[in-house]
């Protein structure tokens, strides 16, 4: 086996999206989880925090991907730690889905602005809001930049738009929590003892998946699924695969 099929990472919505395909070359889950050694999975705004991690732990054990709770990785995990650690009340911009991921916390007069995919809930009430506490001092902490993502019914606008709009108004430049952010990829490698030269990220989205993964030093796969459209092997970093599928990039690790 290479070095760089050491270690896995595979995006939440990109294992929804072709849960159907077959892993070739394992023929269970268990051969190809100690194959890879340890599967790290880094989500957006879709992902769970622990409040709802028991859920997604078990739908992905029903797809035969036995994952404890600590080998995931996401952006609200991040955020709630760097409020905590500073001591920040957040005004939250984010789905109601992901309210239960910051329980707990103080939002009484907030000094700080997180921002995620929210979808139909954001508004201008909420948005002005926030640039008037990013205008008087407030970090911004963004839990994405994605310009969109896939959507059933097509391509729909991501946090990414927002917080450049905020960014823009208030003069402010916002703190990343999730991809691109190098910490958080570097984080998830580190959990598991490997290098990132060991490691492999696959998504479908250039900027967030597979620039974010080469800038922090891992090895970057496109998939031409979900929210890949042609030409976007333009905008690839140096040294980057673009393969069909799930199956196929699996099958290019070599196992």
């Amino acid at each position: 086996m290479s070095a760089s099929a050491s270690l896995g990472v595979l995006q939440q919505d990109a294992i929804d999206r072709v849960r159907g395909e077959a892993w070739p070359q394992a023929r269970d889950a268990d051969e190809l989880h100690d194959a890879l050694l340890l599967l790290g999975f880094l989500t957006v705004t879709e992902a769970a925090s622990e409040p709802r991690w028991p859920a997604l732990l078990q739908a992905l054990a029903g797809r035969g991907l036995d994952i404890a709770a600590e080998e995931l990785f996401t952006p609200t995990a991040a955020a709630r730690g760097a409020l905590l650690e500073r001591g920040l009340r957040p005004l939250l911009l984010i789905h109601p889905d992901l309210m239960p991921d910051f329980a707990g916390l103080d939002t009484d007069a907030p000094n700080a602005v997180v921002v995620g995919d929210a979808g139909e809930h954001f508004g201008y009430a909420g948005l002005n809001r926030a640039f008037r506490l990013l205008h008087a001092g407030a970090p911004l902490l963004a839990l994405g930049r994605n310009r969109y993502f896939q959507d059933a019914d097509g391509l729909s606008l991501d946090a990414g738009p927002f917080v450049a709009a905020l960014e823009y108004a208030a003069g402010v430049t916002a703190e990343l929590m999730g991809k691109p952010a190098p910490a958080l990829f570097t984080a998830a490698v580190r959990s598991t003892g490997c290098r990132p030269t060991e490691a492999v990220m696959i998504g479908d989205d250039v900027e967030s998946d597979v620039n974010g993964a080469v800038t922090a030093g891992l090895r970057g796969v496109l998939v031409r699924t979900g929210k890949y459209r042609a030409g976007d092997e333009q905008r690839l970093a140096s040294g980057t695969d673009v393969v069909d599928d799930i199956g196929a990039a699996v099958a290019g690790l070599g196992l």
